[in-house]
């Protein structure tokens, strides 16, 4: 073999590589979702998708990438099966009938029009409530969403979090090995579990979209590609069921959160607090988005609920040409509504702040130290820094000195930590 030749060899494989990755990520949640209605575990199907995207790194180099790559790898998995079940001895009539089509369905990726992107069926919704199963712990739903519904590599999920590879692989194996003992079956929750099942897995959603926003560890302050993740699979999951107002208000709430993601960090990569960002850079096109699933959402017609409140605070951030001009007092209204259908010290806090820009900082440091007194955030570090902001406010430096030496002590995050020393040295 000539170098040239060597050279085109090797970025033919590359291009395979990457053409396999951008299926896997687009399509995998179709892929698994197929192969475990035909073979009944979850854990299997998701083994027997890997095993069709080796082959498909052997073969495509030399064969080529087929117009039809998800099918492909859908009817290459589904041989591996029946291989399985004949070595096993279930070889059967129904088997017979499935390995007679196989063939010509596996020639017929080659050449057949690509997936329709938008079709998205039944069977993803199901991958998508067993992922989020309650037998399962929320970081393994966390890790087995991102990795079968998202198309994530152990890697990506791993580094996203901060947390070893092998921590996560742990995480996925024993997730499936729980759904396997536990014989969860594919399928829709009932409708007398329907909603806590769609609860659990909306607040799966959340959470990765919220690590994402605001990363608890490590040097980065955000990582958007989590958040964008999170968004991603919360459009599938309003495609799927439209007519659910939870679904549109999160979607709602993270496409206009991650709106201001242009601004949130400068060109160092550390952090810029709202009332100093250039709200020009702001995405306006996912601040329409947002706007239109809430309207959706509202259109159900039977109020909002904590995401909905929470995706209308957004808005409010969305739509004003600068702090001042932000409807604070609606902020604050929208705040205990918040606060009377979900409960938290959190949401008190967001409400101080809110406080704070509509009637000032003294009426606000009183419901933070009410906070503080009852000991709910000890350890949280939005607590102090919040406060140290009221007290700088009023002119009490010294006291603010001391409150941002504190949150910076309890911050997990190096950029925000660092932002927090320099207001306590400042």
């Amino acid at each position: 073999m000539s170098p040239a030749d060597s050279g085109e060899t090797a970025r033919s494989t590359t291009d395979v590589e990457r053409a396999v990755a951008a299926v896997w990520r687009i399509e995998s949640a179709k892929i698994v979702a197929t192969l475990t209605r035909m073979v009944g575990d979850f854990g299997l199907a998701e083994d027997l998708a890997q095993d069709a995207l080796l082959e498909a790194l052997r073969q495509w180099p030399q064969d080529g990438v087929p117009r039809n790559p998800a099918a492909w790898l859908t009817a290459v998995a589904k041989r591996r099966a029946i291989d399985g079940w004949r070595r096993q001895e279930r070889y059967d009539a129904r088997i017979a009938a499935i390995a007679h089509d196989l063939d010509q369905e596996q020639a017929d990726a080659m050449d057949a029009d690509p997936w329709d992107p938008d079709a998205i069926d039944d069977d993803v919704l199901r991958l998508i409530f067993i992922s989020c199963h309650p037998v399962l712990s929320r970081e393994a739903s966390v890790a087995l969403t991102l990795r079968v519904v998202g198309g994530l590599s152990s890697e990506e999920i791993a580094r996203a979090f901060m947390v070893p590879a092998a921590t996560v692989q742990q995480r996925i194996v024993r997730a499936k090995k729980t759904l396997g003992a536990a014989k969860v079956p594919f399928e829709v929750p009932s409708r007398e579990d329907y909603a806590e099942r769609l609860s659990a897995v909306l607040g799966v959603l959340y959470l990765i979209f919220n690590e994402g926003h605001a990363a608890s560890s490590g040097g980065d302050w955000m990582r958007p590609e989590l958040s964008m993740e999170a968004i991603r699979l919360a459009r599938v999951l309003a495609a799927l069921v439209p007519r659910e107002r939870d679904v549109n208000s999160l979607l709602a709430l993270m496409e206009l959160t991650a709106a201001r993601f242009p601004a949130r960090v400068d060109a160092k990569g550390d952090p810029v607090l709202l009332a100093d960002q250039d709200r020009s850079r702001w995405d306006r096109g996912r601040i329409s988005r947002g706007r239109a699933a809430l309207e959706r959402a509202d259109a159900v017609g039977t109020g909002r609920g904590a995401y909905g409140l929470q995706a209308a605070i957004a808005e409010c951030h969305a739509v004003a040409a600068s702090v001042d001009e932000t409807d604070w007092e609606r902020i604050v209204l929208l705040y205990e509504a918040l606060g009377r259908i979900a409960p938290s010290p959190v949401v008190e806090l967001n409400r101080a702040a809110a406080v704070a820009m509509a009637t000032g900082p003294a009426s606000a440091l009183r419901i933070i130290d009410q906070i503080a007194a009852s000991g709910a955030l000890a350890g949280y570090h939005l607590l102090p820094a919040t406060r140290g902001e009221l007290l700088l406010r009023l002119g009490r430096d010294d006291e603010a000195r001391s409150a941002f030496a504190a949150a910076a002590s309890l911050a997990g995050n190096e950029r925000e930590r660092a932002l927090l020393e320099a207001k306590a040295s400042q």
